[in-house]
């Protein structure tokens, strides 16, 4: 914890909901948590870097730092994947740690901190058989998995699919979390 306060870190992935991630930072940080922000690779062309370091203070980290680097990020007491993708889920329930953010979405597993997953896929990938037994790995491992495929957006709809991003839901869940982590 920092000055008191949890540590989350959002991990974005690529798609259009991490845009709106700027307000989901505020929120969080009005229920007493210490925000880092996360990305995949991909997600750095849906994020505004600039303006989520403002926010939170700590610089946007989407890659590994070279070992002889200090961590720049306080330790996280919990995580939320916000927007997971399909490429996300799928790796992260086979262990596979190719980018910064999944290695530390693994470590989280191994250490037992809290994890929610918002998924969002396009509706058809939703409908692939890896995608289902990679959602119940992971939530047979603990991790608050939120996801309603009636919401998720057709495949290449752009705008209106990130409408329904299901924001309400996830501030309900951080709150459910960030309750269990209070100091």
């Amino acid at each position: 914890m920092t000055s008191g306060k949890p540590v989350l870190y959002v991990i974005a992935c690529g798609g259009r909901p991490a845009a709106e991630l700027p307000r989901l930072v505020r929120h969080v940080q009005a229920q007493d948590w210490t925000v880092c922000v996360v990305t995949t690779p991909s997600a750095t062309k849906f994020v505004d870097t600039t303006r989520l370091a403002q926010l939170t203070g700590y610089p946007v980290r989407s890659d590994y730092k070279r070992p002889e680097e200090p961590d720049v990020l306080p330790p996280a007491d919990a995580m939320a994947v916000v927007p997971a993708t399909f490429n996300t889920m799928n790796k992260w329930a086979q262990g596979i740690s190719d980018t910064l953010a999944l290695g530390l979405l693994n470590e989280a597993l191994g250490l037992g901190l809290p994890l929610v997953a918002v998924p969002w896929p396009n509706v058809a990938l939703a409908r692939h058989p890896a995608f289902a037994n990679s959602l119940a790995l992971l939530r047979e491992w603990g991790v608050r998995v939120i996801f309603d495929v009636e919401r998720l957006p057709a495949p290449n709809s752009g705008e209106p699919g990130a409408a329904t991003f299901p924001w309400d839901e996830l501030r309900e869940e951080l709150q459910e979390v960030r309750s269990a982590c209070k100091p």
